[in-house]
């Protein structure tokens, strides 16, 4: 699908949908519940988007004992399905001798790394390997002590976090190297004690000393800088319902439009107490110099660029808030002066090679940038007034496709986006959602 935008200035109020990270957890966790202790838990969800329906899938199958399981483009539904299906076909096996279980997926799914969350589970009874474009697993998972790289991806952590508490042994996971992503494994923690499981963090003596980070860039490190502890047998026990709370991920979007746009752009069904990560948004929108107003009695965030005034470049970690990079990239565009984006190396194994992509998108909109292997240097034309506008390869990437939309309200010219159908992996009525805040676009701001 293309779509050509036009220059317009994005202002008004939207309902951001449900949090993404939270309900592929909240899916699993009640399916958990139903396989170990019969109770069943109504997930309201809204709004179902691909990795969704990719989550609720694989659930199904799994609940009718299939061995074959569909994962679509969902790294998140394939990292956390791994291990369980690891623990779940140990349970099988002891009653069954259940055989191997297939993953298949589509785009970059089976490119995408899982290294470190095979050599994890190795030694404790599982095998993984790829055959004929599909993901095989054998054996079943069985307790005792873990260890992985903490700086590779937090999918690895929380599948396991998922897994270990239904095997019958108690088991010990043990992080390695520098946590990255933390509030990822905060939401898949938060999730767990939500469904009754109990498991205990501590941190080890000297954790966090320079000499226990290991090597931040190949995440190999035998320091061990956080343990979980994680009591066997345990039984997965949800409430009767459960609510899904708004996407701090996707409301990055919007008020990144009101920031680099002018703005005000207002986004409300947030929880502004959430551990999400990407609620560090409204924080790194007013490093640029953006006017955010948050309500917490309302859940609401209002974001704008004070009139009269320029956005400024700044220095962002983003070790934490991957997802948001794309978007900021687009703030930093519209911004007086330079941006450096850092600690970003993992955004190469996303969807899209996203340091690439967010390069080739800001460049065929006319934006100077320099891409280093964990880093962008973005040149802000805040000064010299808008991006040219130009035609944006989609890449596959929902996030590369939402940042080009944002970016159509700072281009003098239309902005043509290829692929763009990519959004219904995350956001499925984004393109009308953004039509809802359109408006004549009179003078620039």
């Amino acid at each position: 699908m293309e779509v050509r935008l036009d220059n317009r200035k994005l202002t008004g109020t939207v309902k951001v949908i449900q949090s993404k990270s939270f309900a592929h957890r909240i899916l699993l966790a009640a399916a958990l519940s139903k396989i170990t202790s019969g109770v069943e838990t109504e997930v309201k969800l809204e709004t179902v988007s691909e990795d969704m329906e990719a989550t609720r899938r694989v659930i199904g199958a799994l609940e009718r004992e299939e061995n074959v399981l569909d994962c679509g483009e969902s790294g998140t539904t394939l990292r956390f399905m791994v291990p369980v299906c690891g623990a779940l076909q140990g349970r099988r096996q002891a009653e069954t001798g259940a055989g191997e279980i297939r993953f298949t997926g589509r785009g970059r799914l089976m490119q995408r790394p899982m290294g470190p969350l095979f050599e994890a589970m190795a030694p404790h009874g599982v095998s993984a390997f790829y055959e004929d474009g599909q993901l095989v697993l054998t054996g079943g998972l069985t307790a005792g002590e873990y260890s992985i790289a903490a700086n590779v991806s937090s999918q690895y952590i929380s599948g396991l976090l998922f897994a270990l508490p239904l095997l019958e042994g108690d088991s010990v996971l043990n992080l390695t190297g520098k946590v990255e992503s933390r509030p990822y494994i905060d939401i898949t923690l938060d999730v767990l004690r939500q469904f009754g499981i109990r498991i205990e963090e501590e941190v080890p003596d000297g954790a966090g000393a320079p000499d226990a980070v290991g090597d931040s860039t190949s995440g190999k490190s035998t320091d061990i800088t956080c343990r979980f502890r994680i009591p066997g047998g345990q039984v997965y026990r949800g409430p009767a319902s459960m609510e899904v709370e708004g996407d701090w991920s996707n409301a990055a979007f919007w008020l990144a439009a009101g920031a680099a746009g002018g703005g005000p752009v207002t986004v409300r069904g947030l929880n502004l107490r959430s551990v999400q990560g990407d609620m560090a948004i409204c924080q790194v929108l007013r490093q640029f110099g953006a006017e955010v107003e948050e309500d917490a009695a309302s859940g609401s965030v209002t974001c704008r660029c004070p009139k009269g005034m320029q956005l400024h470049g700044t220095e962002i970690d983003v070790a934490d808030i991957p997802d948001a990079v794309p978007v900021l990239s687009v703030v930093a565009a519209a911004a007086a002066g330079d941006t450096r984006i850092y600690n970003a190396g993992r955004l190469r194994i996303k969807e899209s090679d996203r340091l690439q992509t967010v390069t080739s998108m800001l460049q065929a909109l006319g934006c100077p940038v320099d891409e280093g292997e964990d880093f962008l240097v973005i040149r802000g034309q805040g000064d010299s007034g808008y991006l040219s506008g130009g035609t944006v390869d989609g890449a596959g990437d929902h996030r590369i496709v939402m940042s080009a939309a944002v970016a159509a309200a700072i281009c003098s010219g239309p902005v043509v986006i290829t692929g763009a159908e990519a959004v219904n992996k995350s956001y499925p009525g984004f393109f009308e959602e953004r039509e809802q805040l359109w408006e004549a676009h009179t003078e620039k701001n």
